[in-house]
C-alpha cells in the first residue's frame, strides 16, 4: 500500500512539473515570482503554537563522526578513489552513541526545558551504509514522541561521503558538482571524503526522495532539516543544460547576441566569470533560482506524503549584503524555518557604539512566516530569539555522545545565567504566540542592486537598516516579491535600489497611488533588473508630495520619520545598545526590549506607543526573566498614545499593554 501511495505522489509531482521529475521548472528570473509553498501558521501542528520550540541538537551521523576524527588526509585522486577507509565505530564510540539515545539523556534534556531534538538521519553515506543508524533514529523518535518531545531529522542536501556511497551507487560520479576543469568539488579540504553533488540532477534528486520518504513514513519525524543550502551549481552537464534553458526563456535574441551568444544551447559556463557582465549576472540569478527550485521540489514531495510535515533548510543567515546563491526571499519561503549560521558564538553585542545582531535574519524570517534556528549559547542570544523570532527559542545545547554542551566541543554545559530565560520562554507562552510584528517602514532589498551593482550600493542598504535598528524604528525588510503587499507600511524605503524591473516600478507606483509614501536614499530605479541604464529614472514622475528624497550621505533617520508621517507606532528613548521589536496580539501590544550591552544595566527607558483608535488601555506591565511577578508601570495617555517608563533593563524584558 505504501509503495502505491508513493507512486501516486510521484505521478502528481510529475504532472505538476510538466510530466517529468527532471528540473525543467523555473530556476532563474522567473522563479522570483513563484508562489511560496509553506504552511500557513494556522495549518501548522498545534504543538508548535502551544509550546513553541526549544531545541537541543546532535545531528551528525555516526559514520561521519568516525571518519571526521581523521586529520591530515589529502584529497583523493579522481581516477583512483580509495574506498578502503574503515568507517566502523570503536566500542567506546558505539557505547557513547547508545548513551546519546538513552532514556537518561532524554530525561536530562527535558529537565533543561527542551521540547525538540534535532537528530541525525542521513549524512550522504548512502542508505545502505547508514541504515543501522537510520533505524536507531526510528526508535529514538518513537521514544521522544512517547515522552512528549518533537523531533527533526538532519538530511544533508548536497554532499556525499563518497567512500561509502560509491559502494551503493557506482554511478554516483555523474551526480557530482564539477569545477571549471571538470573535477569534483570537495565540501572542504579538511574533509576530503565529502564531495558536493548536483542537487537537481534527476538521479540524485530521485535518490534523496527515498531518504525523505524514510524520514516521513518510517521515522515519522516532525521536521526535515536540509543542511548546506548555500552553494551554487558548477560546470556539470545537467546544471549547464538548465542554465542554457534559462537563458533561452529569459532573454531576447538581441540580449543573447550582446553576450556573444548566438545559440543558447552552446552558451559557455560562466562560473569563473568575475566580470560585470550580463552573462555573469544571469548565472548569479540562475544559481539562486536553482537553489530555490531544489528546495521547493523537496518540500512539495515531503508534503505529498504528510501535509503537516515541517520543512527547514540551512542557507546561513541574512547577511549585510545578499550572497549568491542565497536569495532568502526566493528560497526559504517554501518551508517553515531556516538556520542562521555563519557567525561565531557570542557574535551579538554592542561594540564601539555599534550593535552587532542577527536581527536581519529574524525580520526576514517573520516576514516569510519562518522560524529562525540559531545556536544560542548565552542569555543575549536567547533574548534575541525571544524578542524577534517566531515560535522558536533556538538551539540551547548539544548532546553529541550523550554529553550536554553549550555548543559543539565546548567543555561547558548550559550557562546558569541562560536557564531563567529558558524557563521564562516556556512558562510565559502567552507573550510569544499568535503575535504580529508592527512596522511603520519597509526597507526594500533589491536583489539585482545587492548582487550586480557596486558593493557600495549594498553597503547603503545595510547602513539604513542599521540606523533603523539602532534607533528602534519599527520597520521590516522586504524583497521584490513583496511589493504587491505594502498596505501595512506607511512608507517604503528605497536605499541602495538603483536596479528595479519594470514590474517592480509598476508595483511601487500602485503603492504610492494608493496612499503610500516613499523615502528614497540615493539613486533609485536608474537601471533595470539586469543593471542596464534607463533613459531616465523610472520613478521620477511620482508626486513630490508623496516622496522624501535625500542623498546617500543625508540624515536617514529624519527622512524615514518624515516619510512615515503622523504619530510613530513606537518611540523609545534609551541609551545606545537597546533594541526593540513592537508586536500585537488580540488584546495586547508588546514591546520587546533587548539590551546588547552585555554586563550593563540600562536605565531608564521611556517609551511612547500608539494605541489603536477606540481601544482603552487597562494596564501596562513589565515581564522579564527572573522576576517573580510582573512589574506594574505607571502610564499616561494622550490621545492615541501611551507613555511609560521602564526603570531598568538587564538583558531582556517585554512591556505589555493590555487593552479592551
Amino acid at each position: 500500500m505504501r509503495s502505491f501511495v508513493v507512486w501516486v505522489a510521484l505521478i502528481c509531482l510529475m504532472i505538476a512539473s510538466g510530466g517529468s521529475l527532471q528540473a525543467e521548472g523555473p530556476v532563474g528570473r522567473n522563479a522570483c515570482e513563484q508562489p511560496v509553498a509553506n504552511l500557513p501558521r494556522t495549518e501548522r501542528p498545534e504543538w508548535l503554537r502551544r509550546e513553541g520550540m526549544v531545541m537541543a541538537g546532535s545531528w551528525e551521523s555516526l559514520p561521519f563522526r568516525v571518519r571526521r576524527g581523521r586529520r591530515g588526509d589529502t584529497p583523493p585522486e579522481w581516477e583512483a578513489p580509495d574506498q578502503g577507509r574503515d568507517y566502523q565505530p570503536t566500542p567506546q564510540q558505539l557505547a557513547a552513541w547508545r548513551r546519546e539515545t538513552s532514556d537518561e539523556m532524554l530525561a536530562e534534556l527535558k529537565s533543561l526545558g527542551v521540547n525538540f531534538l534535532m537528530i541525525p538521519l542521513h549524512k550522504g553515506a548512502g542508505m545502505e551504509a547508514e541504515r543501522p543508524y537510520m533505524k536507531d533514529a526510528v526508535a529514538w523518535t518513537r521514544r521522544c514522541h512517547e515522552a512528549g518531545l518533537h523531533v527533526g531529522a538532519y538530511v544533508d542536501s548536497e554532499t556525499l561521503l563518497w567512500e561509502l556511497f560509491a559502494k551503493e551507487v557506482p554511478g554516483y560520479r555523474d551526480w557530482l558538482t564539477l569545477d571549471k576543469d571538470g573535477k569534483p568539488i570537495l565540501y572542504s579540504r579538511s574533509q576530503p571524503f565529502r564531495f558536493r553533488y548536483s542537487r537537481n540532477h534527476p538521479a540524485a534528486h530521485n535518490y534523496f526522495l527515498k531518504v525523505i520518504q524514510f524520514a516521513v513514513e518510517e521515522a515519522k519525524v516532525d521536521l526535515l532539516h536540509f543542511d548546506n543550502y548555500l552553494r551554487a551549481p558548477g560546470a556539470e552537464a545537467d546544471s549547464l543544460a538548465q542554465f542554457r534553458r534559462c537563458l533561452r526563456a529569459t532573454f531576447a535574441q538581441e540580449d543573447l547576441e550582446a553576450m556573444g551568444i548566438g545559440d543558447p544551447a552552446a552558451a559557455p559556463c560562466p562560473i569563473t566569470d568575475s566580470s560585470n557582465s550580463l552573462l555573469g549576472y544571469a548565472w548569479a540569478d540562475f544559481s539562486c533560482g536553482y537553489l530555490a527550485h531544489s528546495y521547493r521540489r523537496r518540500c512539495e514531495y515531503a508534503r505529498s506524503l504528510r501535509p503537516d510535515i515541517l520543512m527547514e533548510c540551512n542557507p546561513h543567515g541574512v547577511m549585510p549584503r545578499t550572497v549568491v546563491p542565497r536569495d532568502h526571499f526566493r528560497l526559504v519561503g517554501h518551508g517553515e524555518a531556516f538556520w542562521h549560521e555563519g557567525t561565531p558564538y557570542g557574535y551579538s553585542g554592542c561594540r564601539d557604539g555599534k550593535v552587532q545582531s542577527r536581527i536581519r535574519s529574524f525580520k526576514v524570517g517573520r516576514l516569510l512566516d519562518n522560524m529562525v534556528f540559531c545556536k544560542n549559547s548565552n542569555p543575549l542570544e536567547l533574548a534575541e530569539s525571544m524578542a524577534f523570532n517566531l515560535d522558536c527559542l533556538g538551539c540551547i545545547c548539544f548532546f553529541e555522545y550523550g554529553v550536554i554542551r553549550r555548543y559543539p566541543y565546548s567543555p561547558d554545559g548550559v550557562m546558569p545565567a541562560s536557564k531563567p530565560l529558558i524557563r521564562f520562554y516556556n512558562t510565559r507562552r502567552e507573550l510569544f504566540r499568535d503575535t504580529t510584528v508592527i512596522a511603520d517602514a519597509a526597507v526594500l532589498r533589491s536583489f539585482p542592486s545587492q548582487v550586480f551593482a557596486d558593493k557600495r550600493v549594498a553597503e547603503l542598504t545595510c547602513r539604513v537598516e542599521q540606523t533603523l535598528i539602532e534607533n528602534r524604528v519599527p520597520f521590516q525588510i522586504v524583497g521584490q516579491r513583496h511589493l504587491d503587499d505594502l498596505s501595512r507600511y506607511r512608507t517604503l524605503v528605497l536605499a541602495g535600489c538603483p536596479a528595479l524591473s519594470d514590474v517592480d516600478v509598476r508595483r511601487i507606483q500602485r503603492y504610492v497611488a494608493g496612499g503610500g509614501r516613499l523615502c528614497v536614499v540615493g539613486p533609485a530605479a536608474t537601471h533595470d533588473e539586469w543593471l542596464r541604464p534607463r533613459p531616465q529614472p523610472a520613478l521620477e514622475k511620482l508626486p513630490k508630495s508623496r516622496v522624501v528624497s535625500i542623498e546617500a550621505s543625508g540624515d536617514v533617520l529624519a527622512a524615514v520619520r518624515h516619510a512615515c508621517g503622523g504619530e510613530p507606532s513606537a518611540v523609545v528613548e534609551a541609551p545606545v545598545g537597546l533594541c526593540t521589536e513592537l508586536m500585537e496580539g488580540a488584546d495586547v501590544r508588546l514591546l520587546h526590549l533587548v539590551n546588547y550591552c552585555e554586563g550593563q544595566t540600562l536605565r531608564p527607558v521611556t517609551a511612547r506607543l500608539r494605541v489603536p483608535p477606540g481601544r482603552r488601555v487597562k494596564a501596562v506591565t513589565l515581564a522579564s526573566p527572573g522576576r517573580p511577578e510582573d512589574l506594574s508601570l505607571p502610564y499616561e495617555r494622550h490621545g492615541d498614545t501611551v507613555t511609560f517608563t521602564v526603570p531598568e533593563i538587564g538583558v531582556y524584558g517585554v512591556a505589555v499593554l493590555t487593552m479592551e
